[in-house]
């Protein structure tokens, strides 16, 4: 929410607010994501000249580098101080079974929620670890609305379990 300093009344973003955000978020993202193929998987970058280059806040690259460049997608972040400081961002090249059991034993752990099962769904998507029809049966069989008979504490540790099937099976080719 935000707050409304001269009246000290609480506000909520309006749509347009909201869509030019994401917006902006997937320029940023699809900028970086070029970069990535020309620099062959490995970029540096200076977050404030970039901001300005968006018209946005630094923390606007920030927030599409913590969410969209994450290691569940396969990236790697270095943030470097001082020459004005710079962000080096690696996209790490694993082979199919490395990079599934990390999944295995790392990013899925005993309970997970819908965002970030579907986060992992889409990597695996990009990734070329499976197909457009098996990223739309995991996230429909992942789906809080799918698991809604099962009790709230128990929803994300089923979902974990789906995913860890799924992904054992996928290593058996």
């Amino acid at each position: 929410m935000l707050y409304n300093i001269n009246k000290g009344q609480r506000r909520s973003k309006s749509r347009k607010e909201s869509d030019d955000m994401s917006r902006i978020s997937d320029l940023i993202e699809n900028f970086i994501s070029e970069m990535m193929e020309q620099g062959k998987g490995v970029i540096e970058i200076q977050r404030n000249e970039m901001a300005n280059q968006f018209d946005c806040a630094p923390s606007q690259i920030n927030y599409v580098l913590m969410t969209r460049f994450t290691t569940e997608r396969g990236y790697f972040i270095e943030s470097r101080r001082g020459g004005g400081g710079c962000i080096k961002i690696t996209r790490v090249d694993v082979d199919k079974e490395d990079y599934l059991l990390d999944m295995l034993s790392k990013n899925i752990g005993s309970s997970i929620n819908k965002e970030r099962a579907f986060t992992i769904v889409e990597a695996m998507y990009k990734k070329k670890l499976i197909d457009v029809r098996l990223v739309n049966v995991l996230k429909a069989a992942s789906d809080d609305s799918t698991l809604s008979m099962v009790e709230k504490p128990y929803r994300d540790n089923l979902r974990a379990e789906i995913l860890k099937a799924v992904i054992v099976a996928a290593l058996i080719d």
